[in-house]
């Protein structure tokens, strides 16, 4: 993130709307960027998570993917993640020797709690030819159980070129449903669903065309398969960040999170933007406060054993291999 001046930053989180841009909040921002240099930190952030976070201390922000590979390549000694458990668990694996704080163990995943580790052994044991693939939405234990892991951004690609003719896909119902209906492979699914994403459905996307002519509709993988087949793309969220800035339509609604739309709308201020608001319970329970707080304390710590990083390390490193590496 290329750093702003407290005049520009101001103005920047006015123009999104930010209710508490007060100066208050220009001091906390202005302390946890001062924290960062003391402590050679880096703050990654994903696409959902509020404005003053993404606009006002974030140093990357992204998918899955980009963050995965962001905390990669980071040299920082401590990594804050402003996202859910099961992203700041996956910055761990990829980084076992460094620091990573996430500001509010609150902030779960439907997803990543509707399956456990004992759940992915007994399906090895039901589906022995399979490949069992798993959504990063999962902990760090389930990913040490299975052979590889994917995105949203990557899960076609990766899945195309596993070599089993069989796979099972966990834990989102809808995007395994939507995976199949791509590739060439039998699908076995688990009944997981984002509780963000299982809100939106067709009869929504047809409410909002009859009101705004020439309206693109943008789906996350996450939605229901109904509700995919509804839209005009589909894909992860860098997918519609780059549809919106790669087409030239009278109207973009995106069907994800409402964090999302504030981002789009800040790279493509010409363009009208409908950013229906479904929150993210998980998400939201970051803020700036626990974040400074967080950073000032350097906790609450993620801690995954030797055993299970070497382990789930496995698939995600599986995951880039058979991902291109030019991936966008």
């Amino acid at each position: 993130m290329v750093n702003k001046s407290s005049l520009e930053l101001e103005q920047t989180l006015n123009k999104c709307n930010i209710q508490d841009s007060t100066e208050h909040l220009l001091e906390k921002i202005e302390t946890i960027n001062r924290l960062k240099q003391e402590k050679n930190a880096v703050i990654l952030a994903h696409y959902y998570m509020r404005d003053s976070i993404k606009i006002g201390i974030a140093d990357y922000v992204g998918d899955s993917l980009d963050l995965s590979k962001s905390a990669m390549r980071t040299e920082a000694d401590l990594i804050v993640f402003c996202g859910v458990d099961f992203m700041a668990e996956t910055a761990k694996i990829l980084n076992p020797h460094k620091k990573v704080i996430l500001p509010s163990r609150e902030a779960g995943c439907s997803l990543a709690e509707s399956i456990t580790a004992e759940d992915v052994k007994k399906l090895r044991k039901d589906y022995p030819d399979a490949a069992i693939a798993t959504y990063i939405n999962t902990t760090a234990d389930v990913k040490a159980e299975c052979d590889v892991c994917v995105t949203s951004a990557n899960a076609p690609k990766v899945i195309s070129r596993l070599p089993n003719k069989r796979v099972v896909f966990i834990p989102d119902n809808y995007m395994a449903r939507n995976l199949e209906n791509e590739i060439d492979k039998e699908i076995i699914f688990w009944d997981g669903t984002c509780v963000v994403h299982e809100q939106f459905n067709q009869h929504y996307f047809r409410e909002f065309r009859s009101k705004v002519p020439g309206l693109k509709v943008l789906a996350h993988y996450e939605c229901d398969p109904s509700t995919i087949e509804a839209a005009d793309m589909h894909g992860s969220t860098s997918d519609m960040r780059r549809y919106v800035g790669e087409t030239d339509a009278d109207a973009y609604l995106l069907a994800t999170e409402c964090g999302l739309a504030s981002t789009i709308i800040e790279d493509h201020p010409e363009k009208k933007i409908i950013g229906p608001c479904m929150i993210c319970p998980y998400m939201k329970e970051i803020t700036i406060d626990n974040t400074l707080h967080a950073l000032t304390d350097e906790k609450p710590e993620i801690t995954i054993s030797a055993y299970t990083i070497d382990r789930a390390r496995i698939s995600l490193e599986r995951m880039f291999a058979l991902g291109d590496s030019n991936e966008r």
